[in-house]
């Protein structure tokens, strides 16, 4: 369902999944209306039931499905999540290439100015000391 925020103007959707879960909250406590929260504003927008029940024609049978075994997008989401922690390994080698890189990218020692032969100034033509 592709909304526009009443506040910021901005658009956004709301998924079937996010969906049916309000709509199913909404017929169990006989609310009316259904807030959505906008993405940017993170404001609620009002949207009422009959409007989401347009979008869902067939809700109470995606409802009976959704409770006999939970959609596969949701299990896949929650699982991408999860992260494993990197051997310490793999982590002092990345400690290495930095200093390496650091190192490459250091400028060489600058020459002292006891090296530079010394360069005198001409006097300047047209003035009289």
């Amino acid at each position: 369902m592709n909304l526009r925020c009443i506040y910021c103007q901005t658009p956004f959707t709301l998924a079937r999944a996010e969906m049916l879960s309000a709509i199913v909250t909404m017929n169990e406590k006989s609310q009316t209306h259904y807030d959505a929260h906008c993405p940017r504003c993170r404001r609620a927008n009002s949207i009422s039931r009959q409007r989401m029940e347009l979008f869902f024609p067939n809700w109470q049978d995606a409802a009976k499905q959704a409770a006999a075994a939970p959609p596969p997008e949701l299990v896949t989401a929650s699982a991408a999540l999860k992260t494993e922690p990197i051997a310490k390994a793999v982590k002092a080698k990345a400690a290495v290439k930095k200093t390496a890189v650091k190192a490459a990218k250091a400028p060489a020692a600058k020459k002292t100015s006891a090296a530079k032969p010394a360069v005198k100034k001409a006097p300047a033509k047209g003035k009289k000391k």
